[in-house]
């Protein structure tokens, strides 16, 4: 095997999902300047917008919320074309 491949600040991390509040552990290399307490230990947390709990093919449910404001630009950017 190759040496001095694999990252060095490989940790657990914690994950949160921003649609419903879901905070997940795992091991990753992302940076992170914030940090969340999770049943008495400290990690760094990564903000997710969707994750295996709040997306429409792992709950069931079709409709998926728009936290971006896509809709919304685009409604505005077309409004004048409205009759």
């Amino acid at each position: 095997m190759q040496k001095d491949i694999h990252p060095e600040n490989y940790r657990l991390v914690a994950f949160k999902d921003m649609s419903n509040d879901d905070v997940f552990i795992t091991k990753s290399t992302a940076e992170s300047s914030e940090t969340i307490e999770v049943e008495g230990v400290e990690y760094p947390l990564i903000k997710m917008e969707i994750s295996r709990t709040s997306h429409p093919y792992y709950t069931g449910k079709s409709k998926l919320v728009d936290t971006a404001g896509r809709i919304d630009k685009f409604k505005n950017k077309y409004a004048k074309f409205k009759k």
